[in-house]
């Protein structure tokens, strides 16, 4: 458990990579008090063996730092495109691609367990993201 004064959250974050559709390749929990983009380095850990084809990421404003550039260094392996805010009012407008990672934590959160933090390792918390995946992914694939 950790808390991220940024945000004011106490607990834990998610991290998760979609594609297109908004369907989880990789989800990482871990406590509050790491910062995005080092969460972000964990996520992105292995994941040229997992997806060697995947050649573009679409990311928040706060997945910058050195050693985030440094992995996106080389263009033609990977490229990271970032999705920032380009006006300066408050309130919420829909941006490019962002709209997807958020539509799946959208779906993530009609699943009891993951509603509120009830779990007690980030590692059981993870296998619910994926559990709940799966769920959405069988409903999908059953209803015509």
């Amino acid at each position: 458990m950790g808390y991220d004064a940024g945000k004011k959250i106490k607990g834990r974050k998610r991290h998760i990579l979609v594609d297109t559709q908004g369907l989880v390749l990789k989800a990482i929990v871990h406590s509050a008090d790491t910062q995005d983009r080092d969460g972000a380095l964990v996520v992105l850990d292995g994941l040229r063996r997992l997806y060697p084809r995947l050649r573009l990421i679409w990311a928040d404003g706060a997945y910058r730092g050195k050693r985030l550039d440094a992995l996106f260094a080389n263009p033609r392996v990977w490229r990271l495109e970032v999705v920032k805010r380009s006006d300066p009012t408050g309130g919420f407008k829909v941006l490019p691609r962002r709209w997807v990672v958020e539509r799946t934590f959208g779906w993530l959160g009609r699943s009891r367990r993951l509603a509120r933090d009830y779990e007690g390792l980030a590692r059981t918390a993870c296998a619910f993201i994926k559990m709940a995946m799966i769920q959405l992914m069988l409903r999908r694939l059953v209803t015509p």
